[in-house]
């Protein structure tokens, strides 16, 4: 969703929320450094597919999806992460690699991980490469309504067949 179309969501609920522009970046971890935010306080939706349907999965910008725990957590019986090619028209109004967490403007499920929760603001992609919005975690949760649920261990992104 476009920046617009994202502030005049998050304005129709009454969210206070900031907006941070940056230069283009694109990667989570890129973002963080330009912005002088931890990587562990931007999230970063990296999409999945799980049973064949595709999902996003919330991680910090310095974590992998542990795609093994998702699989565990949900009871999904295949979980692979999902390519470009399987996902990018699904966001015709994101530049590809810039979604935000908001799945039910996508019809997908949104999997979050707890340690998001311990910060008080959630901060992520607003849809380009040089947006980012922040808005406090329950603003978050109340409109995202998503599953948290551990997603991250000190590996690498492990496959889950």
């Amino acid at each position: 969703m476009p920046l617009t179309k994202l502030r005049e969501f998050l304005d129709a609920h009454n969210v206070r929320y900031h907006i941070t522009s940056h230069s283009v970046a694109y990667t989570a971890q890129g973002i963080a450094a330009l912005v002088h935010l931890s990587g562990k306080r931007l999230a970063k939706t990296v999409i999945v597919k799980m049973d064949g349907a595709l999902a996003m999965a919330v991680v910090p910008a310095s974590s992998h999806v542990d795609l093994n725990l998702l699989k565990a957590s949900t009871g999904a019986k295949h979980v692979e992460l999902a390519s470009e090619q399987e996902f990018r028209d699904k966001f015709p109004d994101c530049e590809t690699g810039a979604m935000p967490p908001f799945g039910k403007f996508y019809g997908m499920k949104v999997f979050v991980d707890p340690s998001l929760a311990d910060q008080e603001e959630i901060t992520f992609n607003a849809g380009t490469h040089r947006e980012l919005v922040g808005l406090p975690w329950n603003d978050f949760v109340r409109l995202v309504t998503p599953m948290v649920t551990t997603l991250t261990s000190t590996g690498v992104v492990k496959s889950a067949a």
